[in-house]
């Protein structure tokens, strides 16, 4: 253990930077790295009016690409940064192929605050995503920058939403040296606690495809309930027709453990019937 080490092994810079892209341990984080994925889609367009929409209104912390990072800068508010380091596209051979794009090293020089890497657990590449992820978070901790691993169960014969794939790829994550991870949801409450009982590292769901405000609050209190500490929403959010609103409701039910109901009153959401 070093000087800057805490008693828990954790960098003073890493728990500093946490600080940064979360709140009292718990987190509202926007990917919005999709405009690699998906090309230039509704939300993405103008990411400025997005990005300072939904950091207005309750976001920790915003995820991109490095190259869209003066984008961000300029309309963040003061939320923090996290930088994506691999990616893949849709109309390429095979979406689940993460190649790397960017360093730890170039995220630092980017403004990043942390980093994220995406794992497809289960999937024909999983081998090559273990040992990119293991590089990331080698270098990451020489820099005392946080690691969000987005891990995924995914793959041939793979159910993406199985509580024991999902509690396999989120202790995977931690077996490699994440600080944080990203997973699907399981469904429900229930079968999510053994997700997050398969891990000490602070769980955060996906938003997965948007199925309406009050079935995304649903999810997200389900989570919560079951000792998650956040989310990472991405279309659900920056393509929402108000992305400040959804945001809010979010963090009403992230920040101050409210009901979906309510989180939907607080932000002038329809409340669904």
């Amino acid at each position: 253990m070093t000087a800057h080490d805490t008693s828990d092994g954790t960098t003073t810079g890493v728990r500093a930077r946490l600080e940064r892209i979360g709140t009292d341990g718990r987190y509202v984080v926007i990917p919005m790295d999709h405009g690699i994925t998906m090309g230039a889609v509704d939300g993405l367009r103008d990411i400025e009016s997005t990005v300072g929409a939904i950091t207005r209104n309750g976001a920790d912390a915003v995820l991109t690409q490095k190259g869209i990072a003066p984008r961000v800068h300029a309309a963040k508010e003061g939320a923090g940064y996290v930088v994506h380091l691999n990616a893949s596209t849709t109309i390429g051979p095979d979406e689940n192929d993460k190649r790397v794009t960017c360093t730890v090293e170039e995220a630092v020089r980017a403004g990043a605050d942390g980093v994220s890497f995406h794992i497809n657990v289960g999937s024909d590449h999983e081998p090559r995503q273990i040992e990119d992820l293991a590089s990331v978070t080698a270098e990451a901790g020489r820099l005392g920058i946080p690691v969000l691993a987005m891990a995924y169960a995914r793959g041939p014969g793979v159910d993406g939403h199985d509580p024991e794939a999902l509690g396999h790829a989120v202790r995977l994550a931690e077996e490699l040296g994440a600080d944080l991870v990203k997973t699907s949801y399981s469904g429900d409450a229930d079968s999510f606690e053994h997700v997050t009982g398969s891990t000490r590292l602070p769980v955060v769901i996906a938003g997965g495809e948007p199925d309406g405000d009050l079935a995304t609050l649903r999810s997200v209190r389900g989570a919560m309930d079951a000792g998650a500490a956040g989310v990472s929403m991405g279309r659900t959010v920056f393509q929402h027709a108000d992305p400040g609103a959804i945001t809010r409701a979010v963090a009403e039910v992230v920040h101050r453990d409210r009901s979906p109901e309510a989180a939907l009153e607080e932000a002038g959401l329809a409340v669904e019937a």
